[in-house]
C-alpha cells in the first residue's frame, strides 16, 4: 500500500504519525535509516524513515490468536524522500505478511488492520 505526498519530508512524517494516531496506532519505533547508514557506512542516501506502528488492541487480539504473530509486529511504515516535496509512504500489507503463519483466525485480524492502514494511506 503506497501513497505519494507533495509535502516536505518532515511534514509527511508528522502527517503519517498523526493519521496513524487517529486510526488507533502509536509509533513504537522510529528508525532514521539515512542517519544510521551515514554513521555506520559513510554513505549518503535520500531521507528514509521506518516507523514501527502498533495498534495495541489489534496486537493483543493477534497475539491471543497466534503466538507467532509477534514476528509481524509492529506494522512498518516507510517514509522515503523521492525528491523535493515528493515523499513516498508505504505500508507492508498485514494480510500478505500474515500468510506466513497458517492460522485462518489470524487472517481476520490482519484484514481489519489492513482496512485501518489503507484508510491512513488514502489520507496522505
Amino acid at each position: 500500500m503506497t501513497s505519494v505526498s507533495e509535502r516536505s519530508f518532515d511534514e509527511t512524517v508528522d502527517m503519517v504519525t498523526e493519521e496513524l494516531k487517529i486510526a488507533g496506532f502509536g509509533v513504537l519505533t522510529d528508525i532514521d535509516v539515512k542517519s544510521t547508514l551515514n554513521e555506520k557506512l559513510g554513505v549518503d542516501i535520500p531521507r528514509y524513515r521506518i516507523l514501527g506502528a502498533c495498534n495495541p488492541q489489534y496486537a493483543y487480539v493477534a497475539l491471543k490468536t497466534e503466538d507467532h504473530a509477534g514476528l509481524f509486529l509492529p506494522c512498518n511504515v516507510v517514509v522515503h524522500e523521492l525528491g523535493k516535496n515528493e515523499v513516498e509512504v508505504t505500508v507492508l500489507d498485514p494480510v500478505a505478511a500474515m500468510q506466513a503463519v497458517s492460522n485462518p483466525r489470524l487472517k481476520a485480524v490482519a484484514w481489519q488492520v489492513r482496512e485501518k492502514l489503507e484508510a491512513v494511506i488514502e489520507r496522505i
